[in-house]
């Protein structure tokens, strides 16, 4: 069992047991949090698929850690102009373990 889930503008695989990297959420570590939606669920029966939304499918997830990723540089230049920039950047994120999805058929 799988499902399709789409948080902070991206789409995710969520399975039971399995770890998700998303985009940084508000929410302590070891708290449980609700993913409303919901846009594929594949059961042992059938596949349900939503139009875009599932209405009553919710994924349910324990926060396990809030960090950053390595960090990245950001370099312009412009050739014989005596203009270059450097800039760093470090995403956020959150990893979220599974812990079980509710599809009513």
């Amino acid at each position: 069992m799988y499902a399709i889930i789409e948080t902070g503008g991206k789409q995710y695989r969520a399975e039971p047991n399995g770890i998700l990297q998303i985009e940084s959420l508000e929410g302590d570590v070891g708290s449980i949090i609700q993913f409303d939606s919901v846009r594929f669920v594949q059961t042992d029966q059938a596949p349900i698929v939503g139009s875009p939304m599932i209405s009553d499918a919710v994924v349910k997830g324990e926060i396990i850690r809030h960090a950053r990723t390595r960090s990245i540089t950001i370099f312009k230049k412009k050739r014989r102009k005596n203009y270059r920039r450097t800039k760093g950047h470090r995403q956020g994120f959150t990893q979220v373990r599974i812990t079980e999805i509710v599809a009513s058929a």
